[in-house]
């Protein structure tokens, strides 16, 4: 079947990318059409993994945890360092799997294999430092100790939109725990997956780590249920959507499983009167328009103070005409494709409501580029006044859309932005020293991340990541988020000879 010219020039540019990684494509080659967002059409067929392959992997997994958990945690980290290289190493590789399978413009797809590579230096560093604390005894001539232990097997399942740097994130601190892991990416990042694993497995058998310490299942949600379920995974890490994580959080649960949910994120940024206008507007800019507005931290609700509003939506409008919409492998674009028509429905209906609701669509909400390329789903970003914190705004929509609304006072404003039901990331522009401590107090922003002065998109790896309330409650890199893969145990060392007991009990 015959595909446009830059559908072909995007398998050409994909089959080497892959080749100079490392990977066997015809050991993935199956009947599961893989297409691209730039053009919409097909790029490769996949091979899809059953429960039973699932079941299989698990397996395998669980026999390495029994070596790896013996490994010293220095030596599980030189693993990770021998990643991070190869990693630095096909970085230009990886980032073209990434932008021919997501859409990402090559900035954006270099960045997230960036975010690999920073987190891979993150736990080699940790891997000496899993360490716990020596706690004073009531006890004379007793010691008690806090300890941490591996885990075992952790599963992954991540969504499409990061289809590799979420995978690390769990990856690189799970294996330097000493957990093994079992891979479940999103069904429309597949060759993300099978390039990525390709360099862990070089990796791995460079340093001489067991191989089957990480496996990779390509499955639907069917098989990915075997994931969720199996008592043999100890943590499962997911990201995801609200709903998907409804559905499997009383299945971990029911087996007193433990989960890591990274799941909706409803962002809001406050720009109060002495906020720098032109620092405010780039931040909103790349925050809300940025990866075509399919970021979990995505600026999608923007309260402004009243006498400021109407400037400001000016100037973002005009903002958002001069952005270039298009191939995201061209040099100038900043806002490739939505990934399916799908997320454009769900944009399109999203903005109806809200028109229905009583919202001004002041700029955006299109189609583009539809006669150049049918089967791709390009939009302008949109930008929607809104008259008060509608039905419409409590949801969130993976496309560009950015909801005005205004307020009077900062309690005010505070309420609207902790007003809906997830908490993963926020932020203020204000030069007041006053209104930025209160945005970061308890009574502040209700978010796990919240920012002053920076939007709401773009996270270090340094730092914690995740998000209160429908967000999940989970914590992703950052400097003891590998606690989540370790179990922890108390010991007591009596070395007095005698046996005193706690609480001044006596007994015998």
């Amino acid at each position: 079947m015959s595909v446009q010219p830059a559908t072909q020039e995007i398998i050409t540019e994909l089959e080497a990318a892959l080749s100079r990684i490392g990977v066997d494509a015809n050991a993935w080659k199956g009947n599961e059409p893989v297409s691209t967002p730039v053009t919409g059409e097909t790029i490769f067929s996949t091979l899809t993994h059953t429960a039973k392959d699932v079941d299989a992997a698990i397996t395998r997994a669980a026999e390495a945890f029994i070596q790896w958990r013996d490994v010293p945690a220095p030596v599980r980290g030189a693993l990770i360092k021998r990643w991070g290289e190869l990693l630095t190493e096909y970085k230009d590789d990886l980032a073209v799997v990434v932008g021919a399978e997501v859409g990402k413009i090559t900035s954006e797809a270099r960045g997230e294999v960036q975010e690999m590579i920073d987190i891979c230096d993150l736990a080699v560093g940790q891997s000496r430092q899993l360490f716990g604390k020596t706690i004073p005894s009531e006890r004379p001539g007793h010691r008690l100790a806090e300890t941490w232990h591996p885990l075992g097997v952790v599963g992954i399942i991540s969504a499409f939109n990061f289809p590799v740097a979420v995978y690390a994130w769990n990856t690189a601190l799970a294996l330097v725990a000493g957990d093994t892991v079992v891979w479940k990416p999103a069904e429309t990042g597949r060759l993300s997956a099978v390039a990525t694993d390709a360099l862990l497995a070089r990796a791995v058998r460079e340093v001489g780590a067991p191989a089957g310490i990480h496996q990779l299942v390509l499955a639907d949600r069917v098989a990915g249920q075997a994931l969720v379920e199996d008592p043999r995974v100890a943590l499962v890490s997911a990201t995801g959507s609200v709903r998907m994580g409804r559905e499997i959080a009383p299945l971990i649960a029911a087996r007193f499983g433990r989960a890591l949910l990274e799941l909706g994120g409803n962002n809001a940024a406050i720009v109060a009167p002495s906020a720098d206008q032109d620092l405010a507007l780039r931040g909103i800019v790349f925050a809300a328009a940025g990866t075509a507005g399919q970021r979990c931290t995505t600026l999608r609700r923007l309260i402004v103070h009243e006498s400021l509003a109407d400037a400001l939506v000016d100037r973002i409008a005009a903002a958002y005409k001069t952005l270039s919409i298009g191939d995201p492998r061209t040099e100038g674009t900043l806002v490739g494709p939505l990934v399916n028509k799908k997320s454009f429905d769900a944009q399109q209906a999203a903005l109806a409501q809200a028109v229905a609701e009583g919202g001004t669509v002041v700029y955006g909400g299109d189609r583009v580029l539809a006669d150049v390329h049918p089967d791709a789903y390009y939009v302008q970003p949109a930008v929607v006044r809104m008259p008060a914190q509608s039905a419409v705004v409590q949801e969130e929509t993976f496309a560009p859309i950015l909801y005005v609304l205004t307020y009077k006072t900062l309690d005010e404003a505070i309420a609207l932005q902790n007003g809906v039901p997830q908490g993963l990331s926020s932020a203020i522009f204000t030069n007041d020293q006053a209104e930025a401590e209160i945005f970061l107090s308890a009574r502040g922003s209700d978010c796990g991340i919240a920012n002053v002065n920076i939007g709401t998109s773009g996270a270090e790896i340094g730092g914690a990541f995740g998000g209160e309330k429908e967000t999940g409650g989970g914590r992703e890199s950052g400097a003891d988020s590998w606690k989540a893969y370790m179990r922890q145990a108390t010991n007591t060392v009596n070395f007095s000879g005698q046996l005193p007991l706690a609480q001044g009990v006596k007994f015998l």
